[in-house]
């Protein structure tokens, strides 16, 4: 979930309404700010290393157990996400508050500083696309790439106290929008842009697994 800090994934790409998920990485080559990015490593403008992205299919954990973090999606119904995201973002200001917050405890994975930035923009980014699925037909959803984003907006080096507000404010609005959620419409369908298919049940329960794996990350 870059290689990445522990737990760290691509977005997810949601294939079939039944709820089986692949994961898209990020490319194998690009360039960011004039940079060559090659074999999967993001360097910010200055050339310094990034994480590497994590590439791998995290389709699993809506069939098994997680044996990291623990949570089992299949356990979990959609209807109580909402409340779970509460929970979630609201451990997060501790975590925040450490001294070390923005120490990376190795060259390979995030700082819980970068982890809670992620987690942030995991809520916005999933608020957007359940408002989409709500009162879109079928629509189609852009592309993220997680791993340029936190290069771009430095993550590591933003205000740890912004950040727990701005999280906790996140995750409200999120478990807001699905609190709205209603009947049928846990069944409606979206598209990511490689024609991959998920309904709004699918899209909650795998969501649920981010935070809550991100959050052992950085307590563990």
């Amino acid at each position: 979930m870059g290689r990445a800090p522990r737990g760290r994934r691509g977005d997810p790409y949601p294939v079939a309404s039944v709820g089986i998920w692949t994961t898209t990485g990020s490319s194998a080559t690009r360039t960011w700010s004039g940079r060559l990015v090659g074999s999967g490593v993001v360097t910010d403008d200055e050339g310094d290393l990034g994480i590497t992205p994590d590439e791998k299919d995290w389709t699993w954990v809506l069939t098994r157990q997680c044996p990291e973090c623990g949570l089992d999606v299949r356990t979990i119904d959609a209807q109580v996400v909402a409340d779970q995201l509460r929970v979630n973002a609201g451990q997060w200001p501790e975590v925040l508050r450490r001294p070390d917050v923005s120490r990376r405890p190795d060259s390979a994975t995030w700082s819980p500083l970068e982890y809670a930035c992620h987690v942030r923009d995991v809520f916005h980014r999933y608020d957007q696309r359940l408002l989409l699925i709500l009162t879109e037909d079928n629509p189609l959803f852009p592309n993220w790439d997680q791993d340029e984003t936190a290069i771009r907006q430095r993550y590591n080096e933003q205000d740890p106290a912004v950040v727990a507000t701005e999280l906790v404010a996140a995750g409200a609005q999120l478990a807001r929008r699905f609190e709205g959620v209603r009947g049928a419409q846990w069944q409606r369908p979206g598209r990511r842009s490689d024609g991959a298919n998920f309904t709004v049940d699918t899209f909650a329960r795998y969501l649920l697994h981010d935070p809550v794996h991100h959050l052992y990350d950085v307590t563990r």
